[in-house]
């Protein structure tokens, strides 16, 4: 009787140890999981985490420039104005202005996607209204002023104008401004210099709320070192992540990546 329990004990050992791991769902679905999440050369993201948006493969890492490109402005005084960054890095320059909060995928997709983007907001910070971009923002959206309030900055007086771009006391002033629909005078400039701003960021190419991609110059394609302004949803358009997968996947056809504006200047 002995033997005969020995037995039953040893093979029901076997069974226990044996066998749980194969059919454990708990213990197969972690398993699963983890292999989808398995990072992708290193990078740490998500295998598939390209597809879901659209993309056919994995959008290049920009380099970082060894230097900045020497820039000229007119006077020392003023702010530089760009629309385009002389630069042989296959790269070009994604812009958004606040209106990009209005699609909570979209702080995912430039999560996932680690993409460098620029924001323009009203007071040049992630504030509330663009919670939607609280998250992404430290490591991938840097983000600087815009507007605070007027429709046009052209043919207010300096007072007015410089109100308007140092925006309030207890706000950092930015760096980087985008003047409303790019509009700007003389006075612009000089109030955007008293201001501390570096640069007047503009853009080479737009792409509107239909998805639509125009240019501001003969060529109609991009080319390396164009900046990109990405217009906010309207309520008949494609959403803001369907139009960002698509100039994503028009970059990947001619080469291209997103690059960081702020690491260009």
């Amino acid at each position: 009787m002995r033997l005969r329990d020995l037995a039953a004990g040893v093979l029901a050992l076997a069974l226990l140890t044996g066998c749980a791991q194969s059919v454990d769902p708990i213990e197969r679905l972690g398993r699963k999981a983890a292999q989808e999440v398995r990072p992708h050369g290193g990078a740490g993201r998500p295998v598939r985490s390209y597809r879901r948006w659209g993309l056919q493969a994995p959008l290049p890492r920009a380099p970082r420039p060894a230097r900045a490109p020497a820039f000229r402005p007119a006077s020392p005084a003023l702010p530089l104005i760009l629309s385009h960054v002389p630069t042989h890095d296959r790269v070009v320059f994604l812009t958004y202005d606040d209106g990009a909060a209005r699609d909570p995928r979209f702080a995912d997709m430039v999560r996932e996607l680690r993409l460098p983007i620029s924001v323009f907001t009203e007071d040049g910070t992630a504030a509330p209204v663009h919670g939607h971009l609280a998250r992404p923002r430290p490591a991938d959206a840097g983000t600087h002023g815009h507007r605070f309030g007027r429709t046009t900055l052209r043919g207010l007086p300096y007072a007015g104008q410089r109100a308007e771009i140092c925006g309030r006391p207890d706000r950092p002033r930015p760096r980087l401004f985008r003047p409303p629909h790019g509009a700007y005078d003389g006075t612009t400039l000089r109030a955007a210099g008293d201001c501390g701003v570096r640069a007047l960021v503009l853009w080479r190419a737009s792409l509107n709320s239909a998805g639509r991609l125009t240019y501001t110059r003969t060529a109609r394609h991009l080319t390396p070192g164009d900046i990109v302004s990405v217009a906010p949803d309207d309520a008949t358009g494609p959403p803001l992540t369907q139009r960002t997968s698509h100039l994503l996947a028009r970059l990947e056809e001619r080469g291209l990546t997103v690059g960081r504006l702020e690491d260009y200047l």
